[in-house]
């Protein structure tokens, strides 16, 4: 086994970068354990390698006791050691059956440790991987050598994984196990959409236009916000490309995902009135203290603003970080007329006011679908979804809450009176 064993030994350094005294010292510890169990004695055992001859040898050291009866100075007898070769033709296959063993599992230790390692520093980058197989749940991807899971909540809801497409992941998390490092990758990520401008947009790459933000409901829409040091970029402009070449290709990887790539400011009327774009917004009106913005949208603007099921509004509201409340200039008209206050004064008046409000006309919820020509289910998905805290068909809802449903569901047009008479309930 002599020149195998150090051939494999110097393949091993070599190519899975495992020290060399790393490899002897487990594999000493092998024949060791062996030669133990072969011959069943307690002998020191250790491996010597001449690299030059390409010769290996097993050396065993013995105890002897002192053959004139010395005694040492605790009274023991002294005790002297003799070593001798191990004669390999008689321990060579077991020696070789272990070193082989060792050699396996030094290998996928190696492996194991680079893969981690590797991976560990890649948390938050997009790599390209091959769908291999998918489960009830999970999606196996693979990489290299290495198979990462892509989790049922990571998934772009409805997008296909079939047997062989390549798709672009973000490294979410490396585990350590047992066996193989577990990568878990996501599609569903907003750094998936960070990382893909990097590597459509040079200008991105280079850190001239910078990402400010981004907000996404994976496999409907993102908002991204972007903002450039050099004045004499367009940072909107750069990222679309020429004829919308560049977002184009981002929308084709994420399988067709609108993004919205909206103009960050400072000042967040700005912000948050670039970030309700494709919708035009007639004035927006914050209140710092809180961190809530009223705004003003024309009428035939209104559902644009705050989008199909509120998703606009919302995710405007997730990139900004600013509660949006969002009113057509025809509402806020009748409003002022009324002589109601401002949001903020609204709020104080209410906490001074000494008497108890009056009682809020409710609506139940399967009332309004059946007049809105809805499912049950679908309206209190929708009610969920902006926000509305509906639990059944015999919840209840405010009428303000229903007229902003009503007018979302038909577009801004519709009003509870055109529907007629609603099933109400004093609280």
């Amino acid at each position: 086994m002599n020149g195998d064993l150090i051939a494999a030994l110097e393949q091993l350094h070599k190519e899975k970068d495992i020290p060399m005294a790393s490899l002897i010292q487990a594999i000493e510890a092998a024949m060791e354990s062996a030669y133990r169990k072969h011959y069943g004695v307690s002998e020191d055992v250790r491996l010597v390698i001449d690299p030059k001859e390409r010769k290996v040898s097993i050396v065993a050291r013995r105890p002897v006791p002192a053959q004139d009866g010395r005694l040492g100075e605790d009274g023991e007898p002294l005790v002297t050691y003799v070593e001798h070769e191990v004669d390999l033709k008689e321990f060579g296959r077991i020696a070789a059956q272990t070193a082989k063993q060792v050699i396996l599992q030094r290998v996928r230790e190696a492996e194991r440790t680079a893969q981690f390692e590797e991976f560990s520093h890649r948390v938050g980058e997009v790599v390209t991987m091959e769908v291999q197989r998918r489960d009830a749940h999970n999606v196996y991807l693979q990489f290299e050598r290495t198979e990462a899971i892509l989790p049922a909540k990571e998934q772009i809801p409805g997008e296909p994984y079939r047997f062989g497409d390549r798709i672009k992941v973000y490294i979410l998390e490396v585990r350590r196990t047992s066996k193989y490092p577990e990568i878990v990758v996501s599609r569903a990520h907003p750094g998936l959409v960070l990382r893909l401008f990097e590597l459509e947009v040079p200008e991105v790459y280079d850190g001239i236009v910078e990402i400010r933000g981004v907000a996404r409901e994976a496999g409907a829409r993102s908002k991204v916000a972007v903002w450039s040091r050099d004045p004499q970029v367009d940072a909107v402009g750069a990222c679309v490309g020429h004829r919308g070449s560049r977002v184009q290709a981002i929308v084709d990887e994420l399988r067709g995902e609108k993004i919205d790539i909206v103009r960050y400011s400072d000042d967040p009327r700005e912000y948050i009135r670039s970030a309700l774009s494709p919708a035009r917004v007639s004035e927006v009106m914050i209140s710092e203290a809180e961190r809530t913005a009223v705004v003003i949208a024309p009428d035939n603007q209104l559902s644009l603003a705050i989008g199909r099921r509120g998703q606009n509004v919302r995710l405007a509201a997730q990139l900004t970080g600013w509660h949006i409340d969002i009113h057509s200039e025809t509402q806020w008209a009748q409003r002022e007329a009324e002589g109601a206050p401002a949001p903020e004064v609204a709020q104080a008046a209410a906490v001074q006011e000494a008497a108890p409000p009056a009682p809020e006309k409710k609506i139940r919820v399967y009332a309004l679908a059946e007049k809105l020509g809805v499912a049950v289910k679908d309206l209190v998905e929708v009610l969920q979804e902006v926000g509305i805290e509906v639990t059944s068909h015999a919840s209840t809802i405010t009428a303000e809450q229903a007229q902003m449903v009503t007018e979302l569901l038909m577009g801004g047009e519709g009003t509870l009176e055109d529907l007629g008479p609603l099933e109400s309930e004093q609280q």
